[in-house]
C-alpha cells in the first residue's frame, strides 16, 4: 500500500504541537502579566467622582486634617467616605449654589448617600486595618501618595503582597512621629533606621517574624 502522507508531514505535526504549546504558554504569561500590571489596577489612573471633589483644594490650599472628613480612621479599620452632613458643613454656606454641588444638594435633601467611586481596594482575602496603621506611626502618604497635589484622586500603590511585606520587614524604614502622620509633606531624616528603631520600640510595633506572619493579613 502506497504511503498516505508525505514524509515532512511528521514534522509539520511536530512543529504544530510546539507552536501549540509556545502559545498557550505565551497567552498564559501575558494573562498573569496583564493582572499585576498598573493599568489592570488603575494605578495612576484618576477616578472620577460623581462630584468634582478636589484634594489638592481642600488639603493643600484650605489645609483642612485628613480626619475631619475621615472620622474614622483612627478608631477603625477603614477610613470612612464621609456623609453629606460633612459636606454641607461648609456648603451650606460656601458656594451654595453651585452646579457642581448639585448632587451633594440632592443627596442632603433626600437622605440618599452620594456614590462616591472606590479608589484604593484590597482583595478581599488580605485583612487590613487603617486605625493599627496610624497609631503606630505609619504616615497617609507612604500608602496613598500625596494626595494634597491630586485634584482627582489616583491609586499610587498596586498593594501587592511584596508592598506590604517590605514595610513589615522592615518598619524602622517608614515610621514616622505621630504628630507627623497626617503631615502629606513629611519627608523622612537621614537617620531614619536609627530613630525608627526608636519609635518602633516606643510604639511596641512586633517584631517582623510575627509582622511577615500568615495571621496578621490573612485572617
Amino acid at each position: 500500500m502506497g504511503q498516505i502522507f508525505p514524509r515532512n508531514a511528521n514534522l509539520f505535526v511536530r512543529v504544530s504541537i510546539f507552536a501549540g504549546l509556545l502559545g498557550a504558554t505565551t497567552l498564559i504569561l501575558l494573562i498573569a502579566v496583564f493582572f499585576r500590571s498598573n493599568a489592570y489596577r488603575q494605578v495612576n489612573v484618576a477616578i472620577e467622582q460623581p462630584v468634582p471633589y478636589s484634594h489638592q483644594l481642600h488639603v493643600d490650599v484650605l489645609g483642612i486634617d485628613c480626619r475631619y472628613c475621615h472620622v474614622s480612621v483612627e478608631q477603625s479599620y477603614f477610613a470612612n467616605i464621609p456623609a453629606t452632613e460633612t459636606c454641607m458643613t461648609c456648603h451650606s454656606q460656601i458656594k451654595t449654589e453651585s452646579p457642581d454641588l448639585a448632587p451633594v444638594r440632592a443627596s442632603y435633601a433626600s437622605g440618599d448617600p452620594v456614590l462616591w467611586e472606590k479608589v484604593n481596594r484590597v482583595p478581599d482575602f488580605v485583612y487590613f486595618n487603617h486605625s493599627i496603621h496610624v497609631n503606630k506611626g505609619v504616615g497617609c502618604s507612604t500608602c496613598h501618595g500625596r494626595v494634597d497635589q491630586m485634584p482627582v484622586v489616583w491609586q499610587t500603590q498596586a498593594f501587592f503582597m511584596g508592598f506590604c511585606l517590605d514595610c513589615h520587614r522592615n518598619p524602622e524604614n517608614y515610621v514616622r512621629p505621630l504628630e507627623e502622620v497626617y503631615n502629606m509633606e513629611y519627608v523622612h531624616p537621614a537617620n531614619q533606621r536609627e530613630l525608627g528603631a526608636q519609635l518602633v520600640a516606643q510604639y511596641g510595633i512586633m517584631p517582623p517574624d510575627q509582622l511577615t506572619n500568615c495571621w496578621t493579613c490573612h485572617r
